[in-house]
């Protein structure tokens, strides 16, 4: 399975959460590869914490535009800095991490390039149970590149699913409405590039991330007054999700607020939550539940 994810503006928190999908996937076992194809900051070394990982040369960058024959695959278990990031009684699958070059930034299309990318994708799709691919934000590259690609013969039979990011706030639903459905939007251009229009919409969920609940953590110091304005602002944006098309029938998941999250961009172990008590088990829940909804087909059904 290739699971393209994106989003329109920066700050959705796509890698971190896509991040922290493809390392619950592989805990429960999958043999998992996440491509780092945000040309312009690639920064998923980061959120695996691999520092070392970071280098000029011999990334994705350097493969698809024809500078090496093979890009760096970098074992997530052993290169990461995160201690515990596995318990030693985890069933785990395989979890490599493919990163940019760093300071590499957007370039443009060649039929070369086409090549090296599709070649690579193929080959990894049938070494991997899910390859994850962190695509720019916004109309990139990288997005036209994945769009491109997955329009190819050679990859007729591949499931291909897309994930759109964005947070609980207007301007973001406007912005990932617009990125889908609007000009030069995921269905306009892949129509472009000859998909066919139902079956991509059908291929593409949204994810809500940092959605803050009053009856969660870390609200219990607001007044009456807040929270109820609060709820009419979530009421508000849920009317506001389904103008947009972006309604729950096409939501895979929704990710809480996470204080962890917006201090560390990182990934959550288990022992972040049951020993340290510095996440939360609502986020490792939600994590959970959208790295296998990945695979619900009845969370896949036509529109």
């Amino acid at each position: 399975m290739l699971v393209f994810v994106t989003s329109d503006k920066g700050g959705t928190g796509r890698s971190v959460t896509s991040g922290n999908l493809a390392y619950r996937r592989a805990l429960s076992g999958d043999d998992v590869c996440y491509l780092d194809f945000d040309f312009g900051s690639p920064t998923a070394t980061g959120v695996f914490d691999i520092p070392a990982a970071d280098a000029t040369y011999g990334g994705l960058h350097s493969y698809v535009q024809g500078r090496t024959s093979s890009p760096r695959g970098i074992d997530v278990w052993t290169a990461s800095d995160r201690r515990g990031l596995c318990p030693p009684t985890a069933v785990r699958g395989r979890l490599v991490l493919f990163p940019g070059d760093v300071g590499g930034g957007e370039f443009a299309l060649t039929a070369p390039a086409m090549d090296n990318c599709i070649d690579l994708l193929l080959r990894l799709e049938e070494e991997f149970d899910v390859c994850f691919v962190d695509c720019s934000a916004g109309r990139s590259y990288a997005l036209d590149m994945m769009l491109t690609a997955t329009a190819d013969p050679r990859l007729d039979g591949i499931c291909s699913r897309w994930l759109v990011f964005h947070r609980w706030t207007r301007q973001h639903i406007t912005a990932a409405s617009g990125l889908v459905f609007g000009p030069r939007g995921v269905l306009q251009s892949g129509a472009a590039r000859g998909h066919d229009p139902e079956s991509l919409r059908n291929s593409i969920r949204f994810v809500r991330t940092a959605v803050p609940s009053a009856d969660a953590f870390g609200f219990g110091e607001l007044r009456p007054s807040q929270v109820a304005w609060q709820r009419r602002c979530d009421d508000q944006l849920r009317d506001m999700a389904v103008r947009h098309h972006l309604g729950p029938s096409v939501v895979l998941g929704t990710i809480p607020f996470e204080p962890m999250l917006q201090w560390r961009e990182q990934l959550i172990t288990d022992a972040d939550v049951a020993l340290s008590h510095v996440a939360n088990p609502e986020t490792v829940g939600a994590f959970d539940d959208l790295a296998q909804r990945l695979s619900d087909e009845m969370a896949w059904e036509g529109l």
